[in-house]
C-alpha cells in the first residue's frame, strides 16, 4: 500500500448565491471536517481547503433577481457562508473565493498552458441566444419541460424533479430564464476539451486502480466511461467570470467547472508558499469530499485536466455522499424548503454539536436519507442527553461527592475483571473508530463512540458507588472500590473527549475544561490510555453537556418550514405590485429643452472597460464623425451583441473622463420595471446623424 507523507483535503466550493443549509453540511462539509480533525489528532501533515465558487450561472441569475451586480451577490453570501461554517466548527485551513486575483491568474495560466500544448479543439456551434437580453444563454438560463418526467421548470442541464441530466435541445418548449422569450440559435466559438482522448487513461485510473472507491462514485464513473466521453466546452459566453486568456476571445469566460476545481489549487497557493508540496509531490494524498451531483466533475473532468496539464497529483479518493431530504421532501432552495445553518445557530445557540451529531448519525453515505425534527429531538434526548451526557455528568457529580473533587487513585488490591474489561473495550473501540474513519464510514465510527459511553453507563450502573457510600460507615469500608470505579470512569471520560473531538468538537472542549486538561491530550495516540487525568488533581465542577429539546421547539421548527414554503409559493404567484409614480423633476421651459442636441447614431464597436464591471466603451457613428462614449450597460448587454444598434445620443454634453477614457456624449436608455436598461432608438432605421426633435 502506498505511503503518504501529507494529506490535501478539499470540500466542494459552494456557490455564493445563497446561504448554506443542512443538506450541504451533511453532504460533504461535516464528513470532511470529521476526517481532517481525526488526521490532525494523528499529527498528520494535512491542509483543509475550501472557498466560495463565485462565477457560476446561479450567481448571475441571483443578481438579476435582486437587481444588483454579481459582485454584490458574492460579497454578501461569502460572508454569510463563511460565518455559517465557522459557527458549526468546520475547521478549514483556508476559506477563499474564486473572485480573488490569485485564482483568476492561476486558472488563466492553467488554461493557457493547455492551449499552448494544443490540448483544446476550437469549434463553432449554434447556441441558444436571448434576443431581448442580447446574450447567449448558458444551460441554466434555459427553462423548459423535462422530456422524462414532464416537469415544466426543468433547466437546460438538469431536471431537479427527476434528477435527469439534460441538454437544452432536449427540453420541450424551451424559454429564456432571463426574459421568458423563446430563444433562437446563433453561432458562437468555443474551446473544447476532447475528453474522449483520455478515456483509456481514465478507465485505468478509476476502474482498475481505484476499485476501493465508494460504490456510488465508482458506479457513476463506470457508467459515464461505458457510455463514452465526448468533447466538452471549457469556455462560455458571458461577462461574468475569468476571461479566456486569448486575443480572439472577447466576451468569453472559462467554464465554471473548469475554473472552480482550480480554486483548490489557488486557495492552497494563497494559504502557503509551500503549496507545491501538496499539489506536485507524489507522496501527497489528495481527497475530495463532495455531493453526488459533483461526481463527474471531480472524478472525470478535473483528473483529466490535471493529467493533461501535467505536474499535479491526482485525487486518491472522492468520498461523495448522497442527498439529505428534509421531512420526507427533497431540499429546494427555490421553494424555501430547507433548514438554513445560520437560522439553526440562532434558534439553537450553543447546540452546534447536536446538529453535527444528528447529521453524522443519519448521514446519506450510501443512499438518500431523511432529516426530521422529531428524529433530531429523539437523538438528542435519548442518545446525547441520556447516554453520553448522562455518563459524563454522573461521573463528575459522584467524583465531587464521593472523592472530594479530586481524581481518586486506582487500588490494585481491589481491581477486578470489570475494570480490565473497560481497558480492553477502549482499545477495541479505538481500533474500530480508526478503521471506520480511514474508510470514510463516519456513521459507524460515531456509533462506536456512543457505544463507549454506553459501556461506561453500564459499568457505572453495575458498580453502583452511591450504594457503597449510602452511609458514612459503608463509604469508609468501600472507599477503595469507590475510588477504583470513579478513577476508571474519569479515565473513560477523558477518552471520550478524544473520541468525540472529530465529531463533537465543542463537547470535547467542555469535557477538557471540566477535567482541566490541555488540548494536547486530544492527540489520537493517547486514546485508550488509562493515565489521562492525574491522581489527586482537583477537577472543575460538573456542567451539563446537552439539554433536552422540547416538543414546542420541534413544533416551531416544523411550522417554520411550512411557513417558508407557503411564503415562497405566494411570492411566485403574486402579481407584480403597482409601482408608485416616479417623483417628478422640476418643470423646465422649452428653451431649456432646446439646448439639447439629440442625434441618432449607430454603434460600430463595443468593448469592456478594464477593471470596470459595468462599463462598455462604444464607438458611435454620427455620419459626420465617430464618437467615443463610455456607457454603464455592461451588466445588460454583451459587447458583440450591440454592434449595429441604433441609439439616441446627447451630442452636446460636455466631455467627461471615465476610467481614463474621454466620453463624448451620453446614450439615452429607459429602465423597465425589472431594472433592465433598454435603448431609446427610432422605430425605424434612420441615417446616422439625424436629429431628434
Amino acid at each position: 500500500m502506498k505511503q503518504f507523507n501529507r494529506y490535501l483535503v478539499t470540500a466542494a466550493l459552494p456557490y455564493a448565491n445563497g446561504p448554506v443549509h443542512i443538506g450541504h453540511l451533511a453532504g460533504c462539509y461535516l464528513p470532511a471536517d470529521i476526517y481532517v480533525r481525526y488526521l490532525r489528532a494523528r499529527k498528520t501533515d494535512v491542509k483543509f481547503i475550501c472557498g466560495t465558487d463565485e462565477h457560476g450561472v446561479p450567481i448571475t441569475i441571483k443578481a438579476m433577481q435582486e437587481n444588483v451586480s454579481p459582485q454584490d451577490i458574492v460579497d454578501k453570501y461569502y460572508a454569510v457562508i463563511k460565518e455559517s461554517f465557522a459557527s458549526m466548527g468546520i475547521s478549514f485551513d483556508i476559506f477563499s473565493r474564486t473572485s480573488r486575483q490569485i485564482h483568476h491568474q492561476t486558472a488563466a495560466d492553467f488554461f493557457k498552458k493547455m492551449y499552448d500544448d494544443g490540448l483544446f479543439e476550437e469549434k463553432e456551434s449554434e447556441q441558444y441566444f436571448d434576443e431581448i437580453k442580447q446574450v447567449f444563454l448558458a444551460d441554466r438560463y434555459i427553462i423548459g419541460t423535462c422530456p422524462k418526467c414532464g416537469n415544466d421548470k426543468a433547466y437546460g442541464d438538469q431536471c431537479e424533479r427527476c434528477g435527469s441530466s439534460l441538454s437544452p435541445d432536449e427540453l420541450i418548449n424551451p424559454r429564456s430564464a432571463l426574459s421568458d422569450a423563446v430563444p433562437v440559435k446563433r453561432k458562437t466559438k468555443h474551446w473544447y476539451m476532447p475528453l474522449q482522448n483520455y478515456e483509456p487513461w481514465l478507465k485505468q485510473y478509476i476502474i482498475e486502480d481505484h476499485k476501493e472507491w465508494k460504490n456510488n462514485v465508482y458506479g457513476q464513473c463506470k457508467s459515464w466511461l461505458d457510455n463514452g466521453l465526448q468533447s466538452r466546452a471549457m469556455t462560455r459566453d458571458s461577462n461574468w467570470g475569468i476571461k479566456v486568456p486569448l486575443k480572439d476571445a472577447e466576451g468569453k469566460v472559462l467554464y465554471v467547472w473548469f475554473d472552480a476545481p482550480i480554486g483548490y489549487i489557488s486557495a492552497t497557493k494563497e494559504l502557503t508558499e509551500q503549496w507545491a508540496d501538496y499539489w506536485r509531490r507524489e507522496d501527497t494524498r489528495l481527497i475530495h469530499f463532495i455531493g453526488k451531483d459533483n461526481i463527474v466533475f471531480h472524478c472525470i473532468i478535473f483528473p483529466a485536466m490535471l493529467k493533461a496539464h501535467g505536474g499535479f497529483v491526482l485525487p486518491d479518493n472522492v468520498p461523495a455522499n448522497e442527498f439529505l431530504n428534509i421531512e420526507g421532501e427533497k431540499v429546494s432552495t427555490s421553494r424555501n424548503w430547507a433548514v438554513w445553518v445560520h437560522d439553526y445557530v440562532k434558534d439553537f445557540p450553543d447546540q452546534q454539536d447536536v446538529l453535527r451529531y444528528v447529521l453524522c448519525a443519519t448521514a446519506p453515505e450510501t443512499k438518500d436519507n431523511d432529516f426530521t425534527w422529531k428524529d433530531f429531538q429523539d437523538r438528542n434526548n435519548n442518545e446525547l442527553v441520556a447516554n453520553l451526557g448522562n455518563f459524563v455528568n454522573r461521573t463528575m457529580v459522584l467524583m465531587h461527592k464521593l472523592c472530594g473533587g479530586k481524581v481518586p487513585p486506582l487500588h490494585a488490591a481491589v481491581k477486578d475483571a470489570a475494570d480490565d474489561a473497560i481497558v480492553a473495550m477502549l482499545q477495541e473501540a479505538k481500533q474500530k473508530i480508526s478503521d471506520s474513519l480511514e474508510t470514510f464510514r463516519f456513521r459507524d465510527a460515531l456509533s462506536e463512540v456512543m457505544n463507549v459511553a454506553r459501556e461506561g453507563n453500564r459499568y457505572l450502573q453495575e458498580k453502583q458507588p452511591w450504594i457503597l457510600a449510602k452511609t458514612p460507615e459503608l463509604q469508609a469500608q468501600h472507599q477503595q472500590l469507590i475510588d477504583n470505579c470513579l478513577h476508571m470512569c474519569l479515565q473513560l471520560t477523558a477518552n471520550l473527549a478524544i473520541f468525540t473531538n472529530p465529531f463533537l468538537p465543542f463537547t470535547s472542549q467542555k469535557i477538557c475544561h471540566m477535567l482541566k486538561v490541555v488540548d494536547r491530550m486530544l492527540e489520537w495516540e493517547n486514546a485508550g490510555s488509562m493515565k489521562l487525568v492525574s491522581v489527586g488533581y482537583s477537577l472543575r465542577a460538573p456542567e451539563l453537556l446537552f439539554k433536552k429539546v422540547e416538543d414546542e421547539q420541534v413544533k416551531a421548527q416544523v411550522d417554520k418550514l411550512h411557513a417558508g414554503l407557503k411564503q415562497s409559493a405566494a411570492a411566485q404567484q403574486q402579481p407584480v405590485a403597482q409601482e408608485a409614480p416616479p417623483v417628478a423633476k422640476p418643470e423646465i421651459q422649452y428653451d431649456d429643452f432646446a439646448k439639447l442636441d439629440l442625434k441618432v447614431g449607430t454603434i460600430t464597436h463595443a468593448e469592456k472597460v478594464e477593471k470596470a464591471d459595468k462599463l462598455l466603451k462604444l464607438t458611435v457613428d454620427l455620419g459626420y464623425e465617430q464618437r467615443t462614449v463610455v456607457s454603464g450597460i455592461a451588466m445588460h448587454y454583451a459587447p458583440e451583441a450591440i454592434i449595429g444598434q441604433q441609439v439616441t445620443l446627447v451630442a452636446n454634453l460636455a466631455p467627461r473622463k471615465m476610467r481614463g477614457i474621454e466620453s463624448q456624449g451620453m446614450i439615452l436608455m429607459a429602465e423597465d420595471k425589472n431594472g433592465r436598461l433598454v435603448f431609446v432608438n427610432p422605430a425605424e432605421a434612420v441615417t446616422p446623424g439625424s436629429g431628434v426633435s
